[in-house]
Formats: structure tokens, C-alpha cells, sequence
């Protein structure tokens, strides 16, 4: 056997392979790193190849013939290893032991010596988007194989020449952890030793050689943003103890029970003192437990939280989503978003989560261009962009995209208990003109304006969330005249639970802005919601949105004095919750909040011991909550 320093002339691989290897340029590593059998001097045998650029030498351990072992030969100075069993043609289990220049060992496994993990079922059902649990497949998964722990990753890169794994495990070096390519697109690679709470991207090489580094887009956590590195997460260890809950709800039929809906923002609903606002921020389980006892207090039935999917742009309250399937960190981990779940069932309350898949952040981190090629978004600006939002829209006829955007939908169902998505801006979805100019968008295939593909999407979506979890809701924030939005699929409807009344909202805002000796001539605004009330399944939204951007908050929306504004406002609640629909009030509404809803700073909840008057609103809209919660008529 040579020294490891010289480097030997003659390998199993040719030149072109080393080349590429080294290079990070091989579209299949797994054809050339690993165990393979070989022709050497005329016979059978078996080769061990590696490449670590780290390492000043590599042994070959023998996991099955107690430790036997054999110094791999340097094939090049780029980091190439390989060793050649003469005679054997038994595979076998064996470790690598690295050596780095400083003297210092490590034994691994090869993540090269182990096989495939999807199935071709798996790449089957993803492809044709009817993999309804692709989020167990796809993205980063503490997992044991052939006996031997570690992290297994896969992601979906159909146009990309090469995609590699990159951590703190291996320096950030795209060359050294390149993944098996399967003819769908898919990539994988199973790495030994690493287990939960890795940090990870993806590195890869677009067609045209550039790379692109990204996170995984069915990450379970990451990074606090600036930093937007995935982390490896395993989601079932919590000890779940909502089962009355969960079984009660799955014979609920919510259309003849009473919601009343407290929509909240957790990064100010409640904060902590603190001159940093990373510090201000409070722990999933202790917003669980404040939030869980002061609604119980206040007689809602459900809490709706703005976007909690990972999002690296704080005034875009939750929005502009990059981790579908990440829970932000800015309030703890997933396990402790779990606890909040949990601890919400426990008091009584339904949690229903905004969920966002009309569109998507240019982060370039992200989703956008993932694989050096529109992806997940369409090509044409004119169909893949929103032009008011400065976002990219899904392609919804990309049978992937699709399974990705259910299967996330059901995945908050299924692994945190959640009881009702909002989905939003779905207008924006259902029209291919959405605020666009006559130039600045594609008819359909029929000539019309609406987005045939979309309105697939939807369908299905709430056939496949309804049909696995009976007793879930779906709903949806539609601002037009879109019919059927909540009724059945089977009946040409889009198949929501429920709809945001967006007119109603409107009509009801501009009436109770008005000087009440002016309102005698705009009672049309507050009658015509009787005219179409019953023909959705509505809920009266008065949300984050109206009380934002120079709207002013609720109660200062009332006309008049003082007096006036309290008693314009207690008007105001009273009708919400005496009209046909479920309720729906934004966090600081509930107390007369003066000043508008600002994201970064707690809702001023000061205003209860200063003045008595925030306290008497707090109190007379417990008792409509429980007014409504108890008489059947409402």
C-alpha cells in the first residue's frame, strides 16, 4: 500500500468522473462514490470510493469483520480516495475513518454506502400531485437505516445539473454531500451521525453552471431571520392532550354552532419589556397560556392568528410566507407551538391559522427561481406576478406545486391539531386580471378572465381538507361576487366552509363613520346585507386590515365626541353580533383601542387601568360573547 502523500496513477473511475467530482459538477455521485463492483488485473472485485478535500487520509474500517481495515489510495490532490478489495465480491458494511491534516480522526458511515429511500410509489404519486403526506418524504428527517441514525434529505430541483446538501457538517462545501437525482426530479441523500437540530441548505447547480443556495421549502423550523438557514426538526415527540377536543370537534357542525373569532397578531398581542424587539417578543407557551385564560374570560370560541409560517419580513405581519412548513421562530420551536395549540383546546378554543397560497416572496433564499428555472411561479410576469404586491403567484397547473399546497394545507391539520385555515387573498386567486391593465394579463384557454387552474386548486383542496378531517373549516377572505364560494364542490360551488363578508364590512364601516344626522341617507348601506345574507355561509370580519394604514382603529372611526364615539361604538358591536353571521373582531377592538394597530409594539393594554371607560367596552363585549354564545336565536 503507497503513503497517503503520494498519489497513485491508475483508478477504477476515469478522469472525466474525478474531474467532476471534484469539481461539483456530477449529476450522479451515487454511480461513482460508494461501494461498486470492478474489474481490477482481470478479476471480480470491489471498490470503496470517497471524496473529503479535508482529509490527509482515509481508512477503510470493516463494521463486519471486526475492524479490519485498509488505507484508501489518493487518487488526486483534489481529495478523491479510493480502495480496491482484490478477489471480493460480497458487499459489506464498513465505516470511513478520516484523518484531517492536523492528525485528528473521525469515523463515519458513507452516506454513499446506503440505498434509496423514496419509493417509486412515492415519486409516482408526487408527480401525478396526489402525494397527500409528501411533507414525511420530502425535506430533512431525523431517521435510523440499517441500524445507523442520521438525517435523511430530499427536495424537489427537476432543472437542476447537481444539488448538494450543505451544513456545518461538511463546511458549506457543495462538493461533498451531493445528492441521487431520480428521473422525476427529485433528489436525495441520506447523511449518518447528524440528528435533530442541524443547520442545512440546498446548494444547486442551475443548467447553465450558476449556483443557487436555498432553504428547504418543507423545512420544519429555521433560522430567526436575517438568518434563513433550514434546521433539522422532528415534529412527534409532543405528548398531545387535546383528545376530548379533537373527538368532539370531528362531530361539530360548525354552520349551527356559535363562533365568535378574536383574530391576533402574537408578536404584539402581548410583549415583554425589553429595549431589543427580538427581546420583546414572548414564548409560544407563555402567549398559550395568558391568551387561552383571557379568552375563556371574554367568551370567544376560536382565535385566528395571522400568518405563523416562517417569514423573514416583519411588516408583512406573517404574509410574505418562505417557510410553508416552518412555524416562525421568533416565538420558539415547534414543539412549543404545539403546546399552544394544545393548551387552546384544553380552554375550549379552536385555533385557525391564515394561510397564504395565493402567492409568495422574491426572497431569493426561497422558493423563487428555485432550480435556476420558474419553479413554483409562472415564467410570464403576466401570470406570475402581482403587480400591487411585489410577489410571485403559483403555478397551480404544475401538478407538484399543487401537491405541495394541499399537502401543507393538511399538514397543519394533521401535526399541530389546527381547526380552520383562512385562506387569503383568494380574489387575487380566482382572476387572472386581478388589478392588472387590459395588457397586463393572459386570457384562459376559453377567452375569459378566470383562472381555471386556481379554481381547480381550490376545489380540491377543500374536498381533500374536508374529506380527511371532518369537523376542520376552510375559509375563505373573497372580496367579489364570486358564487358558491362556501358551498359544496358537488354542487358547482368552490367548496369553503365559510366566507368573509367583505361587503357587509365595507358598508357597515362607511354607515358608522357617518354623522348620525347624516345616516338617514345612506340606510342602504346598513339594509343591503339583508338582501344576500344567506347566500354564503358568512362570517363579519372587522380584521387587522381595517384598523392599519390611516383607517384608523375602531373605535376611532365613531363619529363625534367622546361620549358619542363609545356610544356609536357600542351600537356598532351590538348590531355586529345581532346580524346573521359568525363574528369576527380584531385584537385592541375588544377594550377601545384609540391609535391604529401597530405590528412591532404590544396593543396598549395600559388603557384598562387608565381609564375606566376601556374597561366598561371590555366588559359589555364579554357579555355580547356570552349573549351569543347562549341564546339560541343568535
Amino acid at each position: 500500500m503507497m503513503d497517503s502523500g503520494e498519489l497513485k496513477r491508475v483508478s477504477t473511475v476515469s478522469p472525466q468522473d474525478l474531474g467532476k467530482i471534484a469539481h461539483g459538477d456530477h449529476h450522479d455521485p451515487f454511480s461513482i462514490l460508494g461501494m461498486h463492483q470492478v474489474r481490477s488485473e482481470g478479476r471480480d472485485a470491489l471498490a470503496v470510493r470517497a471524496f473529503a478535500p479535508e482529509a490527509d487520509r482515509i481508512t477503510v474500517v470493516e463494521v463486519s469483520a471486526g475492524g479490519a481495515a485498509q488505507l484508501m489510495d489518493k487518487i488526486n490532490g483534489m481529495g478523491f480516495y479510493e480502495a480496491v478489495f482484490p478477489q471480493r465480491t460480497e458487499r459489506f458494511s464498513y465505516q470511513l475513518e478520516l484523518t484531517d491534516f492536523i492528525g485528528q480522526s473521525r469515523r463515519i458511515y458513507d452516506p454513499y454506502s446506503f440505498p434509496r429511500i423514496l419509493t417509486d410509489t412515492d415519486l409516482q404519486q408526487f408527480a401525478a400531485g396526489t402525494h397527500w403526506g409528501i411533507y414525511e418524504k420530502l425535506g430533512a428527517h431525523a431517521t435510523t437505516i440499517d441500524g445507523v441514525s442520521g438525517v435523511y434529505f430530499a427536495v424537489w430541483a427537476p432543472s437542476a445539473r447537481r444539488v448538494s446538501v450543505l451544513g456545518n457538517f461538511n463546511r458549506w462545501d457543495g462538493r461533498r454531500h451531493p445528492m441521487r437525482m431520480h428521473l422525476t426530479g427529485v433528489w436525495e441523500i441520506f447523511i449518518p451521525s447528524l440528528q435533530a437540530g442541524e443547520l442545512y441548505k440546498f446548494e444547486i447547480k442551475t443548467k447553465d453552471g450558476h449556483l443557487r443556495v436555498k432553504s428547504d421549502p418543507f423545512a420544519f423550523a429555521a433560522e430567526l431571520r436575517p438568518s434563513n438557514a433550514s434546521v433539522v426538526c422532528e415534529l412527534d415527540k409532543f405528548k398531545w392532550r387535546d383528545d376530548e377536543w379533537m373527538e368532539r370537534r370531528r362531530d361539530t357542525n360548525w354552520l349551527e354552532r356559535p363562533m365568535s373569532i378574536y383574530e391576533a397578531h402574537l408578536g404584539s398581542w402581548k410583549q415583554k419589556e425589553a429595549e431589543e424587539k427580538e427581546k420583546r417578543w414572548k414564548n409560544y407557551r407563555e402567549l398559550a397560556d395568558e391568551l387561552a385564560e383571557y379568552l375563556t374570560h371574554m367568551g370567544y370560541t376560536h382565535v385566528e392568528l395571522l400568518p405563523i409560517m416562517e417569514h423573514p419580513y416583519d411588516p408583512s405581519w406573517g404574509y410574505q410566507v418562505t417557510g410553508y412548513y416552518a412555524v416562525t421562530s421568533r416565538h420558539g420551536s415547534p414543539e412549543d407551538f404545539a403546546y399552544f395549540v394544545d393548551c387552546m383546546h384544553r380552554h375550549n378554543i379552536g385555533v385557525i391559522l391564515d394561510w397564504v397560497p395565493a402567492h409568495f416572496p422574491k426572497d431569493d433564499h426561497a422558493l423563487r427561481w428555485f432550480d435556476g428555472t420558474a419553479l413554483f411561479e409562472h415564467e410570464d410576469p403576466r401570470q406570475g406576478e402581482h403587480p400591487d404586491w411585489g410577489t410571485l403567484i403559483f403555478n397551480y397547473g404544475r401538478n407538484e406545486v399543487r401537491n405541495f399546497l394541499i399537502a401543507n394545507a393538511l399538514f397543519w391539520l394533521e401535526k399541530y391539531h389546527i381547526d380552520g385555515l383562512r385562506v387569503d387573498a383568494v380574489a387575487s386567486m380566482l382572476y387572472l386580471d386581478y388589478s392588472r391593465k387590459a395588457d397586463e394579463w393572459i386570457p384562459n384557454k376559453y377567452g375569459g378572465r378566470e383562472n381555471l387552474e386556481a379554481i381547480d386548486f381550490l376545489k380540491q383542496m377543500n374536498e381533500v381538507v374536508h374529506g380527511k378531517f371532518p369537523g376542520a373549516l376552510t375559509i375563505a377572505e373573497e372580496s367579489t361576487a364570486w358564487p358558491m364560494v362556501s358551498r359544496p364542490v358537488y354542487l358547482g360551488g368552490l367548496g369553503f366552509s365559510f366566507k368573509w363578508n367583505m361587503g357587509w364590512m365595507n358598508d357597515f364601516l362607511k354607515y358608522v363613520e357617518k354623522d348620525s344626522i347624516h345616516r338617514q341617507y345612506h340606510q342602504n348601506l346598513i339594509t343591503f346585507s339583508m338582501m344576500y345574507a344567506f347566500t354564503e355561509n358568512f362570517i363579519l370580519p372587522l380584521s387587522h386590515d381595517e384598523v392599519v394604514h390611516g383607517k384608523r382603529s375602531l373605535l376611532d372611526k365613531m363619529p363625534g365626541d367622546l361620549w358619542r364615539k363609545l356610544a356609536n361604538f357600542r351600537l356598532a358591536m351590538g348590531y355586529l353580533f345581532g346580524h346573521p353571521g359568525k363574528k369576527l373582531t380584531f385584537m385592541g377592538s375588544e377594550f377601545g383601542q384609540w391609535l391604529e394597530w401597530n405590528h412591532a409594539e404590544s396593543i396598549p393594554w395600559h388603557l384598562l387601568e387608565e381609564h375606566p371607560y376601556h374597561r366598561q367596552l371590555q366588559e359589555y363585549m364579554k357579555d355580547l360573547n356570552h349573549l351569543y354564545r347562549s341564546e339560541p336565536a343568535l
